[in-house]
């Protein structure tokens, strides 16, 4: 029997189940769809709803998280219409890349609670997801497109924005999650327990003062990170991270509180010398502590707000050679938001403020953090547009004033339409076309093949499509986009010493494609989405998909049990790696895989326990996520999550 044949039948068993189950009570009409209303806070950074933005943004909520106990960021991030986690299912101690309409992780803005992190001391400077655990999130926005105006450097092809749990209302409130799982290879067959993770939280409102404490644990072992192509069997390359964080706030009244808080996020990893190379001494480890105080006034008509953070990251590796790097960031970010012609306008307006700075110790050159720092100072405003009529506009600009190149302007805008709505169809237009930019790293320009003279990468993204609804039962959405991308960063290889500089492209990258998605709810309890990306670019295709579908089954006909099915066909990608034999580049294609998942989450005790289970790569597919690395095969992993 084929193995579509096979996916198709599970599918269709499940939803068999629901004539062998009794249904529960309809559930409200505003659970049953991902109506357009639905509030979110990426678009403006204050809550607004969805329909008044021309921006694609996708949420993933609580209820979606809580459905998916036992996996990672990453992994929920990785269903997402337009996004590839690049080397997502090899080894945990392998890095993992983001990936957005076509898009490197650069130009991708990640954000926790408002504040954009990065790592100064990257090559890059992008944001390791590894460094954040499911357990402390509370809902996960991402926001497509070029995106520079309301947030600055790295907003090119998207913003990941992460809000971390928020305190309980009630006096007190305690949870605890554990977890055990497998981590093996589709040639392995161990079935010991090398998967562990445990949570602990404590919250809770006093009066005006509440808090929040969590610490989660996560140990991985199993698997060699590279794959060995010989009868050689590679030692294991293990995983482990603690992450920790701590929230504390006083509401003075309904209109002024203040909360700070506190993240310290470490992993350590072993790695391997490269494509099909064991290593038995190499291990590194990554610290991260973040820290920031957030006051918040509301006052007639307005609303304004204050971030202010430092980000330290430090990292060291270790093989033949040491290498320890110490990145630095401040971010400091005034925000406020003015209401007016009985709210149908709001003026958004900002300054922001960053300092990054670089500390490097390696055998490839030092770089000094006096030197390999550089500041930012960018005022910005937007003005939003709201008619009673179903037209909705945006527009706005941010100049960027950069202590090494200069100035820049960055510029967007964004109109929304509700054709007609009415209590059986919706058809909602949007469309949008907005400038970017991404600073030059600490790295890129100052270490020993940096270039001061760098100027920032820059594109412009055009997007229209729609958004459709018909009754309580069918949801339709497709997206084109478009964008050129100048002036990107690339490696210019030198035959005298340092062998290499960075440099900006002469030539332009062009990227164009569709996400489309439709949600399907065929009866009660039971929700089937189907999401399909196409993907072209001219240039720097290495490891894009030019297809991609996710398709999710979800029946929730059994009371107080939810069952999912994830089904991910990934296209062809066009591997290059160096060969550290021939000490040249080698191209590859690397064949499209299939991959389907299962979920499942029984509640007891009106939710205080709930028992959980899932099995990944359920068919135990072989195939190569990164060409010459290993690559999950079938896994299982099974937990309890309690809630007083």
């Amino acid at each position: 029997m084929k193995k579509q044949h096979v996916i198709v039948g599970v599918v269709a068993a499940c939803l068999l189940c629901t004539n062998l189950s009794a249904q529960e009570k309809k559930q409200d009409k505003k659970e049953k769809r991902e109506v357009l209303d639905e509030v979110v806070v990426s678009a403006t950074k204050f809550e607004s709803k969805k329909e008044n933005t021309g921006k694609v943004i996708y949420k993933i909520t609580q209820k979606d998280i809580l459905n998916n106990t036992g996996k990672t960021v990453l992994d929920l991030l990785n269903n997402v219409p337009g996004i590839e986690i690049k080397g997502l299912n090899t080894n945990p101690s392998e890095p993992r890349s983001t990936y957005v309409r076509g898009g490197r992780s650069r130009q991708v803005l990640v954000l926790i609670d408002g504040v954009p992190v990065s790592d100064p001391s990257g090559i890059n400077q992008e944001y390791d997801l590894r460094l954040l655990s499911l357990n402390q999130i509370e809902s996960i926005e991402v926001l497509k497109g070029a995106s520079s105006t309301l947030y600055g450097t790295g907003a090119a092809t998207g913003v990941i924005n992460i809000t971390l749990k928020k305190s309980s209302k009630k006096s007190f409130k305690v949870g605890y999650e554990v977890s055990l799982g497998t981590n093996n290879t589709a040639e392995s067959s161990n079935n010991a327990l090398s998967d562990k993770s445990g949570n602990l939280y404590i919250s809770g409102t006093s009066d005006k003062v509440n808090y929040l404490a969590s610490v989660n644990v996560t140990g991985v072992n199993g698997m060699s990170s590279a794959r060995s192509n010989t009868a050689t069997v590679f030692e294991n390359d293990p995983f482990s991270s603690t992450n920790a964080m701590f929230k504390l706030g006083y509401e003075v009244n309904e209109d002024i509180s203040v909360e700070a808080f506190l993240n310290y996020d470490t992993f350590d990893f072993d790695y391997d010398a490269g494509n099909y190379a064991d290593a038995t001494v190499n291990n590194g480890e990554n610290k991260q502590i973040r820290f920031g105080i957030r006051p918040r006034l509301k006052y007639d008509n307005g609303e304004f707000y204050a971030l202010a953070t430092v980000n330290k990251i430090e990292r060291v590796n270790v093989n033949t050679s040491t290498f320890l790097s110490e990145g630095r960031s401040v971010n400091v970010d005034l925000v406020n938001k003015f209401s007016f012609a009985e709210d149908q306008f709001q003026l958004i307006t900002g300054f922001n403020y960053q300092e990054h700075s670089n500390n490097t110790v390696s055998p490839f050159g030092n770089i000094d953090k006096d030197v390999a720092n550089f500041k930012t100072n960018d005022p910005y405003a937007s003005m939003v547009y709201i008619s009673d009529f179903g037209l909705s506009a945006t527009a706005g600009a941010r100049y960027n004033m950069h202590s090494e190149y200069g100035n820049h302007l960055v510029y967007d805008a964004n109109v929304s339409y509700n054709v007609f709505e009415d209590k059986d169809y919706n058809l909602r237009l949007l469309s949008s076309y907005s400038s970017a930019f991404i600073a030059p790293s600490t790295y890129q320009l100052f270490s020993a093949f940096g270039n001061t003279d760098l100027k920032p990468e820059t594109s412009k993204t055009v997007e229209f499509g729609f958004n459709s609804s018909y009754k309580d039962w069918l949801d339709f959405n497709v997206v084109y986009f478009d964008r050129t991308e100048e002036d990107a960063f690339v490696f210019q290889g030198l035959s005298v010493p340092p062998f290499g500089i960075y440099m900006n492209s002469t030539s332009e990258i062009k990227v164009n494609g569709i996400e489309s998605e439709i949600t399907i709810r065929p009866i009660d309890n039971v929700r089937l989405l189907i999401g399909y990306t196409y993907t072209n670019k001219d240039q720097d295709v290495d490891y894009i998909p030019e297809n991609k579908i996710v398709a999710t089954a979800e029946v929730s006909v059994i009371k107080n049990t939810f069952v999912s099915l994830v089904y991910r066909n990934t296209g062809e990608r066009l591997a290059r790696y160096f060969d550290s034999t021939t000490f040249m580049t080698v191209s590859q294609n690397l064949p499209s895989y299939q991959l389907l998942d299962f979920n499942v989450n029984y509640k007891v005790l009106d939710g205080t326990i709930t028992l959980f289970g899932a099995v990944t790569n359920l068919f135990n597919e072989d195939y190569e996520d990164i060409i010459g690395y290993s690559t999950r095969g079938r896994n299982y992993k099974l937990g309890m999550r309690l809630q007083l």
